[in-house]
Protein backbone atom coordinates (compact mmCIF):
# COMPACT_ATOMS: atom_id res chain seq x y z
CA UNK A 1 0.00 0.00 0.00
CA UNK A 2 1.49 3.36 -0.95
CA UNK A 3 1.54 6.74 0.95
CA UNK A 4 -1.19 8.21 -0.51
CA UNK A 5 -3.35 5.10 -0.87
CA UNK A 6 -3.23 5.10 3.22
CA UNK A 7 -3.87 8.70 3.24
CA UNK A 8 -7.35 8.53 2.20
CA UNK A 9 -8.67 11.11 4.83
CA UNK A 10 -5.82 13.37 5.20
CA UNK A 11 -7.11 17.29 6.31
CA UNK A 12 -10.12 16.26 6.46
CA UNK A 13 -12.10 16.16 10.45
CA UNK A 14 -14.67 13.20 10.89
CA UNK A 15 -17.38 13.16 13.92
CA UNK A 16 -18.09 9.51 14.80
CA UNK A 17 -21.02 8.83 16.97
CA UNK A 18 -20.74 5.96 19.90
CA UNK A 19 -16.79 5.67 19.22
CA UNK A 20 -16.18 4.72 22.99
CA UNK A 21 -16.74 0.63 22.02
CA UNK A 22 -18.19 -1.50 19.65
CA UNK A 23 -18.16 -0.50 15.86
CA UNK A 24 -18.27 2.97 16.32
CA UNK A 25 -15.02 2.94 17.99
CA UNK A 26 -13.33 0.34 15.22
CA UNK A 27 -14.41 2.87 12.50
CA UNK A 28 -12.82 6.01 14.41
CA UNK A 29 -9.58 4.02 14.51
CA UNK A 30 -9.77 3.39 11.16
CA UNK A 31 -10.36 7.09 9.70
CA UNK A 32 -7.88 8.35 12.22
CA UNK A 33 -5.58 5.38 10.76
CA UNK A 34 -6.69 7.08 7.10
CA UNK A 35 -5.60 10.65 8.17
CA UNK A 36 -8.57 12.03 9.83
CA UNK A 37 -8.82 13.86 12.89
CA UNK A 38 -11.56 12.02 14.52
CA UNK A 39 -13.87 13.95 17.13
CA UNK A 40 -15.01 11.02 19.30
CA UNK A 41 -18.51 10.83 21.01
CA UNK A 42 -20.79 9.07 23.00
CA UNK A 43 -22.15 8.66 26.99
CA UNK A 44 -19.14 6.80 28.44
CA UNK A 45 -15.92 9.57 28.26
CA UNK A 46 -14.04 8.25 31.31
CA UNK A 47 -13.46 4.15 32.29
CA UNK A 48 -16.50 2.63 34.22
CA UNK A 49 -16.64 -0.68 35.51
CA UNK A 50 -20.09 -0.90 34.26
CA UNK A 51 -19.41 -0.35 30.35
CA UNK A 52 -16.37 -2.58 28.57
CA UNK A 53 -14.64 0.67 26.73
CA UNK A 54 -14.90 4.60 26.76
CA UNK A 55 -13.97 7.24 24.98
CA UNK A 56 -10.78 8.00 26.86
CA UNK A 57 -9.75 5.09 26.13
CA UNK A 58 -10.67 5.44 22.31
CA UNK A 59 -8.80 9.09 21.99
CA UNK A 60 -5.38 7.05 23.66
CA UNK A 61 -5.14 4.55 21.78
CA UNK A 62 -5.56 6.44 18.29
CA UNK A 63 -3.16 8.73 19.56
CA UNK A 64 -0.50 6.04 20.59
CA UNK A 65 -1.01 4.76 16.98
CA UNK A 66 0.23 8.29 15.57
CA UNK A 67 -3.63 9.71 14.79
CA UNK A 68 -5.35 12.89 16.13
CA UNK A 69 -8.56 12.54 18.34
CA UNK A 70 -10.40 14.38 20.29
CA UNK A 71 -13.29 13.20 22.68
CA UNK A 72 -16.69 14.69 23.78
CA UNK A 73 -19.14 13.53 25.98
CA UNK A 74 -22.38 13.87 25.03
CA UNK A 75 -26.16 12.39 25.39
CA UNK A 76 -26.83 11.86 21.71
CA UNK A 77 -31.13 11.18 22.74
CA UNK A 78 -31.41 15.15 24.03
CA UNK A 79 -31.74 17.68 20.84
CA UNK A 80 -29.71 20.23 22.65
CA UNK A 81 -26.97 17.53 23.86
CA UNK A 82 -26.52 17.36 20.30
CA UNK A 83 -26.60 21.01 19.43
CA UNK A 84 -23.77 21.72 22.07
CA UNK A 85 -21.65 18.87 21.07
CA UNK A 86 -21.41 19.93 17.25
CA UNK A 87 -20.49 23.13 18.59
CA UNK A 88 -17.75 21.98 20.62
CA UNK A 89 -16.71 19.79 17.51
CA UNK A 90 -16.61 22.62 15.34
CA UNK A 91 -14.55 24.89 17.80
CA UNK A 92 -11.56 22.54 18.96
CA UNK A 93 -10.74 20.76 15.36
CA UNK A 94 -13.46 22.32 12.60
CA UNK A 95 -16.49 21.55 11.33
CA UNK A 96 -16.59 17.64 9.74
CA UNK A 97 -16.24 16.66 6.39
CA UNK A 98 -17.14 13.04 7.62
CA UNK A 99 -20.02 12.16 9.61
CA UNK A 100 -20.43 8.66 11.09
CA UNK A 101 -23.93 7.92 12.93
CA UNK A 102 -23.24 5.06 14.70
CA UNK A 103 -24.55 5.27 18.41
CA UNK A 104 -27.74 3.35 18.92
CA UNK A 105 -29.77 2.24 22.16
CA UNK A 106 -31.39 -1.31 21.10
CA UNK A 107 -34.25 -2.78 23.63
CA UNK A 108 -35.63 -6.36 22.03
CA UNK A 109 -39.10 -7.38 22.78
CA UNK A 110 -42.54 -8.55 21.05
CA UNK A 111 -44.12 -5.65 20.17
CA UNK A 112 -47.68 -6.26 22.41
CA UNK A 113 -45.58 -5.62 25.38
CA UNK A 114 -42.90 -2.94 24.27
CA UNK A 115 -42.95 -0.25 26.68
CA UNK A 116 -43.72 3.19 24.81
CA UNK A 117 -40.90 5.25 26.70
CA UNK A 118 -38.52 2.65 24.55
CA UNK A 119 -39.94 2.49 21.65
CA UNK A 120 -39.33 6.90 21.49
CA UNK A 121 -35.90 6.54 22.77
CA UNK A 122 -34.92 4.04 20.06
CA UNK A 123 -36.77 6.49 17.46
CA UNK A 124 -34.54 9.48 18.87
CA UNK A 125 -31.43 7.73 18.60
CA UNK A 126 -31.92 5.57 15.32
CA UNK A 127 -33.78 8.47 13.31
CA UNK A 128 -33.63 11.38 15.13
CA UNK A 129 -30.23 11.98 15.99
CA UNK A 130 -28.74 10.79 12.83
CA UNK A 131 -31.58 13.25 11.14
CA UNK A 132 -30.33 16.32 13.21
CA UNK A 133 -26.33 15.89 13.39
CA UNK A 134 -26.89 15.75 9.09
CA UNK A 135 -28.92 18.90 9.41
CA UNK A 136 -25.71 20.42 11.77
CA UNK A 137 -23.33 19.01 9.30
CA UNK A 138 -24.84 20.08 5.77
CA UNK A 139 -24.09 23.85 6.17
CA UNK A 140 -20.54 23.34 6.15
CA UNK A 141 -20.21 20.21 4.12
CA UNK A 142 -22.30 22.50 1.63
CA UNK A 143 -20.12 25.31 1.48
CA UNK A 144 -17.29 23.18 0.96
CA UNK A 145 -18.91 21.25 -2.42
CA UNK A 146 -18.39 17.87 -0.15
CA UNK A 147 -19.19 15.97 2.49
CA UNK A 148 -20.02 12.20 3.49
CA UNK A 149 -22.85 10.75 5.66
CA UNK A 150 -22.29 7.11 6.65
CA UNK A 151 -25.57 5.95 8.75
CA UNK A 152 -24.63 2.52 10.98
CA UNK A 153 -28.08 0.20 10.01
CA UNK A 154 -28.31 -3.25 10.42
CA UNK A 155 -29.76 -6.16 8.02
CA UNK A 156 -32.22 -6.17 10.39
CA UNK A 157 -33.88 -3.38 8.81
CA UNK A 158 -35.06 -5.95 5.40
CA UNK A 159 -39.00 -6.76 5.59
CA UNK A 160 -39.02 -9.81 7.03
CA UNK A 161 -40.42 -12.60 4.02
CA UNK A 162 -43.38 -14.42 4.53
CA UNK A 163 -46.64 -15.50 5.28
CA UNK A 164 -45.84 -18.19 6.67
CA UNK A 165 -42.52 -16.36 8.36
CA UNK A 166 -40.74 -19.28 8.97
CA UNK A 167 -37.50 -18.03 8.30
CA UNK A 168 -38.36 -15.30 10.79
CA UNK A 169 -37.28 -15.39 14.45
CA UNK A 170 -40.89 -14.34 15.79
CA UNK A 171 -40.25 -14.61 19.47
CA UNK A 172 -37.01 -12.42 19.66
CA UNK A 173 -38.28 -9.02 19.65
CA UNK A 174 -36.39 -7.18 16.57
CA UNK A 175 -39.89 -5.19 15.87
CA UNK A 176 -38.91 -2.07 16.63
CA UNK A 177 -35.09 -2.60 16.07
CA UNK A 178 -36.01 -3.65 12.53
CA UNK A 179 -38.52 -0.69 12.32
CA UNK A 180 -35.66 2.12 13.62
CA UNK A 181 -33.62 0.53 11.15
CA UNK A 182 -36.00 0.52 7.87
CA UNK A 183 -36.99 3.98 8.72
CA UNK A 184 -32.75 5.00 9.29
CA UNK A 185 -32.70 3.53 5.51
CA UNK A 186 -35.02 5.32 4.02
CA UNK A 187 -33.86 8.10 5.53
CA UNK A 188 -30.56 7.92 4.17
CA UNK A 189 -31.89 7.40 0.33
CA UNK A 190 -33.57 10.49 0.72
CA UNK A 191 -31.21 12.91 2.29
CA UNK A 192 -28.47 10.93 -0.59
CA UNK A 193 -31.13 12.41 -3.72
CA UNK A 194 -31.70 15.93 -1.70
CA UNK A 195 -28.19 16.14 -1.50
CA UNK A 196 -26.89 14.89 -4.74
CA UNK A 197 -26.36 18.40 -5.82
CA UNK A 198 -24.75 19.60 -3.34
CA UNK A 199 -21.16 17.38 -3.13
CA UNK A 200 -22.43 15.36 -0.44
CA UNK A 201 -22.62 12.00 -0.02
CA UNK A 202 -24.69 9.75 2.34
CA UNK A 203 -24.81 5.80 2.71
CA UNK A 204 -25.66 3.61 5.26
CA UNK A 205 -23.92 0.07 5.94
CA UNK A 206 -24.27 -2.90 7.90
CA UNK A 207 -22.68 -5.98 8.77
CA UNK A 208 -23.73 -8.62 6.74
CA UNK A 209 -22.95 -11.06 9.68
CA UNK A 210 -23.20 -9.89 13.21
CA UNK A 211 -19.59 -8.73 14.78
CA UNK A 212 -18.93 -9.91 18.31
CA UNK A 213 -18.87 -6.74 19.55
CA UNK A 214 -19.41 -5.92 23.50
CA UNK A 215 -23.05 -4.78 22.47
CA UNK A 216 -23.74 -7.62 20.51
CA UNK A 217 -22.70 -9.87 23.39
CA UNK A 218 -24.58 -8.23 25.89
CA UNK A 219 -27.67 -8.74 23.72
CA UNK A 220 -26.86 -12.57 23.01
CA UNK A 221 -26.46 -11.83 19.08
CA UNK A 222 -23.31 -12.61 17.86
CA UNK A 223 -22.81 -16.66 18.73
CA UNK A 224 -22.47 -18.51 15.07
CA UNK A 225 -21.89 -16.91 11.52
CA UNK A 226 -20.28 -14.25 12.70
CA UNK A 227 -17.48 -11.74 10.42
CA UNK A 228 -14.44 -10.00 11.10
CA UNK A 229 -15.08 -5.76 12.27
CA UNK A 230 -12.50 -5.10 9.59
CA UNK A 231 -15.30 -5.96 6.56
CA UNK A 232 -17.74 -2.78 8.56
CA UNK A 233 -14.22 -0.35 8.79
CA UNK A 234 -13.19 -0.69 5.36
CA UNK A 235 -17.04 0.12 4.31
CA UNK A 236 -16.89 2.41 5.97
CA UNK A 237 -13.47 4.16 4.68
CA UNK A 238 -14.72 3.68 0.96
CA UNK A 239 -17.95 5.18 1.88
CA UNK A 240 -16.63 7.59 3.14
CA UNK A 241 -14.12 8.72 0.71
CA UNK A 242 -15.67 7.86 -2.71
CA UNK A 243 -16.71 10.41 -5.30
CA UNK A 244 -20.38 11.22 -3.77
CA UNK A 245 -21.11 11.67 -7.99
CA UNK A 246 -20.99 7.33 -8.03
CA UNK A 247 -21.09 6.54 -4.32
CA UNK A 248 -24.40 7.69 -2.56
CA UNK A 249 -27.36 6.56 -1.40
CA UNK A 250 -26.31 2.80 -0.99
CA UNK A 251 -27.47 0.86 2.00
CA UNK A 252 -24.93 -1.45 1.79
CA UNK A 253 -24.06 -5.01 3.35
CA UNK A 254 -20.50 -5.50 4.12
CA UNK A 255 -19.52 -8.82 2.37
CA UNK A 256 -22.48 -7.80 -0.33
CA UNK A 257 -20.18 -4.10 -1.18
CA UNK A 258 -16.84 -5.08 -1.19
CA UNK A 259 -17.39 -8.38 -3.49
CA UNK A 260 -18.90 -5.43 -6.02
CA UNK A 261 -15.59 -3.29 -5.26
CA UNK A 262 -13.34 -5.83 -5.47
CA UNK A 263 -11.94 -5.97 -1.99
CA UNK A 264 -13.23 -9.71 -1.17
Amino acid sequence: MTQEESMLCDGKVALVTGASRGLGKAIAQRLAAEGATVALTARTKNPDPKYQGSLRQTREEIEAAGGCAVAIQADLSNAEDRERLFGEVVDSVGAPDILVNNAAVTFLRPLDRFPDRRVRLMMEMHVLAPLHLTQLAIPGMRERGRGWVLNVTSVGGEMPDGPPFSDFDRTAGFGIYGTVKAALNRLTKSLAAELFDDGIAVNAAAPTNPVATPGAGTLDLAKVDTEDIELITQTAVMLCTGDPKELTGRIAHTQTFLREVGWL
